[in-house]
């Protein structure tokens, strides 16, 4: 983290303070000091966050991203964190609409879940799919959206933190082509290692 924050002052880059711990655990996950500009947050998006992950819930769009946020984390903190693609039932309802499963995912965390922190870091479908449940009333504690690649993938993100500002719900976003379930993870992580107090690592156990 040294590293990274000497490199960050030798870019002329500037982190605003309460955003820089999201924004140097993405690049120490990544090592793409891209996302010191590309990582696009509301308004007290990281207070919001950390108020959301004492207890609260956070859902992924994929295992992957499940599988790397900080488990000490949650327990010390008294949450959870969940991911219904490989629900049998999800499936079956993706069929039944015919949507992909990350959109019938979104729909059961809209249903079940209203307050959790959705993170997704794989699927711009569950972008649009949180977009339109946002417009029909859904507020959550926070959206993460960071799914990387090609398709549909700029223009989502971009309705996402559109419909995210006009409702006040709390965002951050990596705007652009660049991101994935590690980064998702990671932005949960940094969110969880605050506020659990365990930004050190030495508090996490490391010798």
């Amino acid at each position: 983290m040294g590293i990274i924050t000497a490199e960050l002052a030798a870019r002329g880059l500037e982190i605003p303070p309460e955003n820089a711990a999201v924004v140097k655990r993405v690049i120490h996950t990544t090592a793409d000091f891209d996302y010191a500009e590309n990582l696009r947050f509301t308004p007290g998006a990281v207070a919001a966050g950390l108020a959301a992950v004492r207890g609260g819930t956070i859902i992924t769009d994929t295992n992957m991203a499940l599988a790397g946020i900080t488990k000490p984390g949650l327990a010390r903190l008294g949450g959870q964190a969940l991911c219904f693609m490989a629900d049998p039932a999800v499936a079956e309802a993706a069929k039944q609409a015919g949507t992909t499963r990350a959109v019938a995912a979104m729909h059961r965390a809209a249903r079940e879940h209203p307050g959790a922190i959705l993170a997704i870091g794989n699927a711009p479908t569950a972008l649009l799919t949180i977009a339109e449940e946002m417009e029909a009333g859904l507020r959550p504690a926070l959206v993460i959206g960071v799914p990387v690649g090609f398709v549909n993938v700029v223009e989502s993100k971009e309705r996402l933190y559109a419909t995210c500002a006009q409702y006040g719900v709390p965002a951050i976003v990596a705007m652009g082509r660049k991101g994935g379930s590690n980064v998702a993870a990671a932005i949960c992580n940094a969110l969880l290692y605050a506020a659990a107090e365990m930004l050190d690592p030495k508090a996490r156990g490391w010798s």
